[in-house]
């Protein structure tokens, strides 16, 4: 597992095309946090298939939101796929809320 960021409480990882993130994401990480996944992003060889992992953001929060959006754009840019999004609880039923499942793969977010 490689530590891509660490600041304010909040851990980014990657392993193999898995991106986790583990902490509480808040207006004040985010930016530092969406550059940090979509430079690992822009790395990637074209064609990989990418799961993102926000289950270890325990609380719920549009910046974390506004960072997975971020990158879903930034791997299509890439070339890679997202192949899966796994929310926290919290996160899944924010994002059901905003109907936001429609730009996640098939339609909706696995739950870890």
């Amino acid at each position: 597992m490689t530590q891509l960021l660490e600041a304010q409480g909040v851990r980014l990882s990657a392993e193999g095309e898995r991106l986790r993130v583990d902490g509480e994401v808040d207006f004040d990480v985010a930016a530092s946090l969406a550059a940090a996944g979509s430079d690992w992003l822009a790395g990637l060889a074209s064609g990989s298939r990418v799961v993102i992992d926000l289950g270890g953001v325990d609380r719920v929060s549009s910046a974390a939101l506004s960072v997975l959006l971020q990158w879903l754009r930034d791997s299509r840019g890439a070339g890679a796929e997202v192949v899966e999004v796994a929310l926290s609880e919290p996160l899944a039923r924010l994002t059901r809320l905003a109907d936001l499942d429609a730009l996640l793969p098939g339609g909706r977010a696995a739950t870890s």
